[in-house]
């Protein structure tokens, strides 16, 4: 077992793996930029070492000062968290290179799997069933319009680097390709380094629906049931829960053994996600595959009772899994709170926290890095909580969300719980009829006195 594991990353992330390593009884090293000194990863981790200002390419994102930052410690494993450096295959091998163990995939599982295009093609030969799409990327215009014409609109470019909605354009009707082509290549571009496009059958109204998977060194699998993660603005998710409102157990299954499948077509080691779209049929399709922890991994481990982060350091230290597939014995929601104002185009609020008061009971989990007196930085994604909460029901796991919302109190700066107060007395959502455009068609109520 490792003696002692650097977190490459920030915030509730970084505070989440830091307690399951003191369990585990791990010594952590904390990373910080100047911004995040005063972060609670930074607190409670047993060293620190600041690697640059508060750029993401200066601090988080340089590989170099991370290294450093692993050999001045004399730490034997790295956890990349998600975002940043998680999915980044040149940090994972350089990592080999120094010894030191990196925490999630392998450099040629991540180049594998990282890249739209070469991921459909392996899923393709793994039998798992694709959108239909083009083979391979997009040479040019031509071959662009051609693609589309004989598929038949509406179509979906995407960027093959793409993440968070960057690079992506639907187009429903030829007269709109040229000039999606030419926008989703220039950000692509400038988001990525890399404006190589494929393109997709564009799903209507579909469900987007994920599989946790995890695999260890000796090639098994096992999965951990789904997460429904439809509820999303600009490709970004609000909300997530499991078990999905939409599954059936035969849809369970067949997905499960689709997503393992896959994972032990790879031979893939650690955590990872298997993304899915699900028509209104109940036809399923492979988007993506995630080679990290994902956000969300807190209702999977709150439905079946699994310590995810524990399993990715377990299988990253060789020891192997059960095999056991797991099915959801409650049910989870998890609201992100973001410091963003929900009747202002979700714009980013950072600035200080002069008040916070964080609910509580039976089933409410809430993983966080902020306090009252903490200063938002206005340089990472505006996440800064997680509210989760478990029941035997769905429709107790709403009650229980709508309870601990109106006991979150969070002043100084805007937030998104105004916004998820809303989504849970809204009748589609409560009756679990929603899709990815469920954000399209709905607009907030004004703001209400208090």
């Amino acid at each position: 077992m490792f003696k002692k594991i650097l977190i490459a990353n920030r915030g509730e992330i970084a505070l989440r793996i830091i307690r399951t390593c003191r369990e585990m009884g791990i010594k952590t090293v904390a990373v910080y930029s100047t911004a995040d000194a005063e972060s609670l990863h930074v607190r409670f981790a047993d060293e620190a070492v600041c690697i640059g200002p508060p750029p993401s390419n200066l601090s988080y994102l340089k590989i170099s000062n991370i290294i450093a930052a692993a050999e001045i410690t004399n730490a034997d494993a790295i956890h990349p968290g998600y975002g940043f450096l998680a999915e980044n295959s040149k940090f994972s091998k350089i990592c080999q290179e120094h010894n030191i163990k990196f925490i999630g995939a392998s450099p040629d599982m991540i180049d594998k799997m990282g890249d739209k295009a070469s991921a459909r093609a392996t899923m393709t030969a793994a039998g798992v069933p694709c959108i239909p799409g083009s083979e391979g990327l997009l040479k040019d215009y031509a071959d662009c319009l051609k693609t589309a014409q004989d598929m038949g609109f509406p179509v979906m470019l995407k960027a093959t680097a793409g993440g968070g909605g960057k690079g992506m354009r639907a187009v429903l009707k030829e007269e709109n390709l040229e000039d999606a082509w030419d926008s989703a290549r220039q950000e692509s571009a400038a988001a990525f380094g890399n404006d190589g496009m494929y393109m997709e059958k564009l799903i209507l109204e579909p469900r987007h629906i994920e599989i946790q998977v995890v695999g260890d060194s000796t090639g098994k699998a096992c999965h951990l049931s789904e997460r429904d993660c439809s509820i999303q603005r600009r490709h970004q998710k609000l909300t997530e829960e499991t078990p999905s409102p939409f599954m059936t157990d035969k849809l369970r299954k067949q997905m499960g053994d689709a997503a393992v499948k896959a994972a032990e077509f790879i031979n893939y080691e650690g955590a990872g996600t298997v993304e899915f779209l699900v028509d209104k049929h109940r036809n399923f399709y492979f988007m993506e595959m995630n080679t990290r922890i994902q956000v969300e991994h807190p209702i999977t481990e709150q439905v079946i009772d699994y310590d995810l982060i524990r399993e990715q350091i377990l299988v990253a230290a060789g020891i192997p899994l059960s095999g056991k597939n797991y099915f959801p014995k409650l049910h989870s929601i998890e609201c992100r709170i973001n410091a963003e104002d929900p009747y202002n185009g979700f714009r980013p609020s950072p600035g200080k926290i002069t008040n916070l008061h964080a609910p509580g009971g039976h089933g409410v989990r809430i993983d966080t890095h902020v306090y009252s007196g903490y200063s938002i930085p206005p340089n990472y994604d505006s996440m800064i909580a997680k509210l989760i909460t478990t029941a035997q029901t769905r429709e107790e796991a709403i009650s229980k969300m709508k309870r601990a919302l109106d006991e979150f109190v969070i002043e100084g700066v805007k937030t998104t719980i105004p916004f998820h107060r809303q989504l849970m007395d809204h009748p589609d959502y409560v009756d679990g009829n929603y899709t990815t455009k469920f954000m399209e068609d709905w607009k907030m109520d004004p703001i209400k006195e208090e």
